[in-house]
């Protein structure tokens, strides 16, 4: 028995399978309201996700404020335990500093830092720019909290 064979082009896909015809049948498009329940689902998605974006972006800038004020903290101390002595010390957003020479320390991009040197301890700042945040730490023996980094408004 002797086979035809067609191009491909003349081949299409139906509901029940291949057939011989040269265009395709019974096919539809989506329907306005299918339409209007996906860009529904995704406003929905976008509400959910952007306040929360914003909110870990912030966690990320305070974040590095702290950590900044860590660095200070420990130039600081190794500074003190050579010298017998803290120092002033005040570093422009991005910059860097160094205690005497030693103990180089940068801030983020951003991350503004402040010291204020005391006979028995200092008190320093760190706050980025974008954020209303400011993180303090005092190591006075009469802070209530000496050492520990707090928010501003608990120093």
């Amino acid at each position: 028995v002797a086979r035809t064979y067609r191009p491909w082009s003349t081949w299409a896909l139906s509901r029940s399978g291949l057939t011989g015809m040269s265009r395709m049948q019974d096919t539809r498009g989506f329907t306005l309201i299918e339409l209007l329940i996906v860009v529904l689902i995704i406003g929905v998605l976008a509400a959910i996700a952007i306040p929360q974006f914003t909110s870990t972006k912030e966690r990320a800038l305070d974040t590095a404020a702290r950590s900044d004020l860590r660095n200070l903290m420990t130039a600081q101390e190794s500074y003190f335990a050579t010298n017998h002595v803290y120092v002033t010390v005040s570093v422009t957003a991005g910059g860097s500093a160094s205690i005497n020479g030693t103990n180089d320390f940068g801030a983020s991009t951003g991350v503004a830092l402040a010291a204020t040197a005391a006979t028995d301890g200092y008190s320093a700042t760190a706050a980025h720019s974008a954020t209303s945040t400011t993180w303090c730490v005092n190591t006075s023996p009469g802070a209530t909290t000496p050492g520990k980094i707090l928010k501003a408004s608990s120093c």
